[in-house]
C-alpha cells in the first residue's frame, strides 16, 4: 500500500459486466482522488449517461457511495451492474417453476 507520506493512493476498481466476469484495474491516484476519478481512469466500462445521469451505482467495499466520495488507500471501487429483474419477482418465478414441476 501507498504511504500517506507519497501524496497518493492505491485502489481497485472492479466491475462485473456479465454473470461470471469480473474485471479489474489497480491504479496509483493522488491524494484527495474521487471515486469518479478512479473509474474515469480505470478504463472499465460503465454506462452511458442517459439525459445527464449514469443509471448504475458505484460503492466503496460493497456500500453504496457518491461519486465524489474522497478515496483512501486500499479502497475498492465497485461498479454494479443494473439488474434485469428485481430479486423478489425472480424468487417469486422460481418458486412458480417449481411448484409446477412438482405436480
Amino acid at each position: 500500500m501507498a504511504s500517506a507520506e507519497s501524496g497518493s493512493v492505491r485502489v481497485e476498481v472492479a466491475c462485473s459486466p456479465a454473470a461470471g466476469q469480473v474485471l479489474r484495474c489497480h491504479l496509483v491516484l493522488d491524494m484527495g482522488a474521487t471515486v469518479r476519478e478512479a473509474i474515469s481512469q480505470s478504463g472499465l466500462p460503465w454506462p452511458v449517461e442517459t439525459d445527464g445521469i449514469r443509471s448504475s451505482k458505484v460503492g466503496v467495499w460493497g456500500q453504496l457511495r457518491p461519486l465524489d466520495q474522497v478515496l483512501r488507500d486500499g479502497d475498492r471501487v465497485e461498479i454494479y451492474r443494473d439488474l434485469l429483474i428485481d430479486p423478489k419477482d425472480a424468487r417469486r418465478v422460481r418458486h412458480r417453476g417449481q411448484s409446477k414441476s412438482k405436480r
